[in-house]
């Protein structure tokens, strides 16, 4: 059988935290019986969301201006019912 590799899955992340806020949180995650790690990964991926759906409205809204500062209200009409289905 041929050698491969082995790669890592997840890289680590270092972070200096509060220690005050570190205790608290470390207290929060064990009365929920939640690893640490879990959570902060939760927390990154709601991040991740959130940005890409500001990013994804600030574009659509881009667009928008865009299409209705380069056409008459005619125009901008005709193009929202025939995106709209």
């Amino acid at each position: 059988m041929p050698h491969t590799k082995h790669r890592r899955k997840e890289d680590a992340l270092s972070l200096r935290v509060d220690p005050a806020l570190k205790a608290e949180f470390m207290a929060a995650t064990e009365t929920e019986n939640k690893p640490v790690a879990e959570v902060l990964r939760n927390f990154m991926r709601s991040y991740v969301q959130r940005a890409k759906r500001k990013r994804f409205t600030a574009e659509a809204r881009r667009q928008s201006q865009l299409v209705a500062s380069s056409a008459d209200e005619s125009e901008v009409m005709n193009w929202i019912r025939d995106v709209s289905g």
